[in-house]
């Protein structure tokens, strides 16, 4: 873990960037409403204070570059990165020139003839193949892109920038373009990047115990590697949202109705169980549930227990009252608590009640004193729905990069970086 706590990797107050073209890879990867809106600014506003430091610190252009979805390497208008420049100002208290590409002579003229001060934010990095390297179309299908082509995209962003700085940690564990292949004599970690794996490294290095680890979200295949490494570290592991009901059938022979069921997840559970026992784990389920007669924010709701199950045509949505107890005491006791995944189908009010509750009992604990990190995706998105996001000792940017640290995988995005000398 020594090379994610980041302590011998370049950090940008390492470097001198006065009168410099700052390149920040940030990560502006934003819902966006049907009207072309930011939805939640946390992305844009985590990059804020690196982009900020680099101005105050007399840099002669702040360049910003950025994926935004799935384009899959063509461009489209609706995953412009134009529309995070109406925030990306207020936040910065400036205007921002935005590019109509991420490389080419235009590109290079309007970072190099406008005025020292200024910040330019390039077009969505993933317009071309050559950012991903591959991309996968809708019929399944995959493009491969030119060896030649990608190296040659790669110089083109390397002629933008003198100093490159990664304050992505969203994307930390992608072997992008963008974040391994910008050949700069100094590549160093932003603030957002330091302070991400900072709080890993207090989680994975040396956590307070009890240690618990909160599991939500929908598939177990998803999350294999991960329950394997939480078994090896933690002292409590809940398993809630729709990935309990597959444990629940298999453990319990509860009847599920049309919950999820995931086949490929469901032959790992007895290990797993296993695994927990050998480690001396508490394993915690959910025992009573909210439920639907259909997917559906306006469905029929009704409730049930593991003794009662769940009828054939309904499906468990959220967890319930008693559930909800179990859990919410399991927060209260544990010292250190890392989320990933939430407990129902939040975005819907009925069934909001379980993730909503369990992060109240998260914001006891950290005015307890007691360490909290939600990784990102869905978990980060129901805190800032909720209200709870400053709440919390620290919200993650980044689902799939936390993940994968947690996994404890090292990430591409950080290995690149240059090592302090």
């Amino acid at each position: 873990m020594s090379d994610s706590s980041l302590t011998n990797k370049l950090f940008i107050e390492d470097v001198d960037v006065k009168g410099k073209r700052v390149l920040i890879r940030v990560d502006f990867n934003v819902p966006l409403s049907k009207d072309g809106k930011v939805e939640n600014t946390q992305r844009i506003e985590g990059a804020i204070k690196t982009i900020k430091y680099a101005l105050d610190q007399g840099a002669s252009k702040v360049v910003l570059m950025s994926h935004l979805g799935r384009p899959d390497g063509v461009p489209q208008a609706k995953f412009s990165l134009k529309a995070v420049v109406p925030d990306l100002e207020k936040l910065l208290g400036k205007p921002v020139t935005f590019a109509p590409d991420c490389v080419g002579t235009e590109v290079e003229a309007i970072v190099n003839d406008s005025p020292d001060g200024t910040v330019v934010l390039l077009e969505n990095l993933r317009f071309h193949i050559e950012e991903e390297g591959k991309v996968t179309k809708k019929d399944k299908s995959k493009v491969i892109a030119d060896k030649e082509k990608v190296a040659a995209f790669r110089a083109g962003l390397t002629k933008l920038g003198d100093v490159y700085v990664n304050d992505a940690f969203g994307t930390a564990h992608r072997a992008h373009s963008s974040m391994v292949g910008v050949d700069l004599p100094q590549k160093a970690a932003g603030y957002l990047l330091k302070a991400e794996l900072e709080y890993f490294a207090k989680i994975l290095d040396s956590p307070k115990r009890p240690f618990l680890a909160i599991l939500g979200g929908a598939k177990i295949a998803d999350k294999i590697p991960l329950i394997e490494s939480l078994l090896d570290k933690v002292n409590t592991l809940i398993v809630c949202g729709g990935m309990a009901f597959t444990f629940k059938k298999i453990l319990n022979n509860v009847s599920i109705g049309t919950s999820l069921f995931d086949e490929k997840g469901s032959t790992e559970v007895e290990r797993f169980m296993a695994k927990a026992k050998k480690n001396n784990v508490k394993m915690l389920f959910p025992v009573d549930y909210v439920t639907a007669d259909s997917f559906s924010p306006d469905a029929k709701l009704g409730s049930a227990t593991d003794a009662s199950g769940i009828p054939d045509d309904w499906m468990g949505l959220d967890c319930g009252p008693e559930s909800i107890k179990l859990f919410s005491d399991a927060i209260a006791e544990s010292k250190t608590i890392i989320w990933n995944g939430p407990a129902g189908v939040f975005e819907w009010a009925p069934f909001a009640n379980g993730t909503k509750s369990m992060l109240e009992a998260a914001v006891k604990a950290v005015a307890n004193d007691q360490l909290v990190v939600v990784g990102g995706g869905d978990t980060a998105t129901a805190a800032s729905n909720f209200g709870f996001a400053e709440k919390l000792s620290h919200v993650s940017t980044g689902g799939g990069a936390s993940l994968e640290l947690l996994e404890g995988k090292v990430l591409p995005g950080v290995d690149a970086l240059s090592t302090k000398a």
